[in-house]
């Protein structure tokens, strides 16, 4: 199924989804939908590289069994924590799932995201988007200040 072309203009908010569960896909898209974010969505791994290497998404959401019968096989998770950090800071990277205790940050930690989601609290999931980018944008505030100081030195 062929998605149609989205621009994604200077002022869009872009987020990419990568779930196999239907409803956890519907809702979190409805929920980044409601706090302004154009939302595409991933159907395999490789689908998701190519949009993810082309677009610097604002938040992503990736379900820990995507396209996988277990966490160990979710090649998408592997290569986003093989990357390194220059090619996926730009990005709230959320790992969404059964396995976590939601906002444990030594999960998150573990693995190589920015918050880890558990599936029991889907309805808070709108609220959890926005401290996830909220916390994220607080840790890196310094560091993206100096390195906009650093391009703007470079001009």
């Amino acid at each position: 199924m062929a998605e149609d072309f989205d621009f994604i203009g200077a002022a869009d908010k872009p987020a990419l989804l990568a779930f196999s569960t239907p409803e956890w896909l519907e809702t979190a898209k409805a929920a980044l939908q409601e706090l302004g974010y154009k939302v595409h969505t991933a159907a395999t791994h490789s689908d998701f590289l190519i949009r993810f290497s082309q677009i610097r998404y604002q938040v992503v959401i990736l379900e820990e069994l995507f396209a996988a019968n277990s966490m160990a096989e979710n090649s998408t998770l592997h290569t986003l924590q093989s990357m390194p950090m220059s090619q996926r800071r730009h990005a709230t990277i959320i790992l969404f799932g059964t396995s976590f205790q939601t906002f444990t940050p030594m999960q998150a930690f573990q693995q190589s995201v920015n918050a880890v989601v558990n599936a029991s609290e889907l309805f808070l999931l709108r609220q959890l988007i926005e401290k996830a980018v909220a916390d994220t944008n607080f840790f890196l505030h310094s560091y993206r200040e100096a390195q906009a100081s650093l391009h703007a030195d470079r001009k």
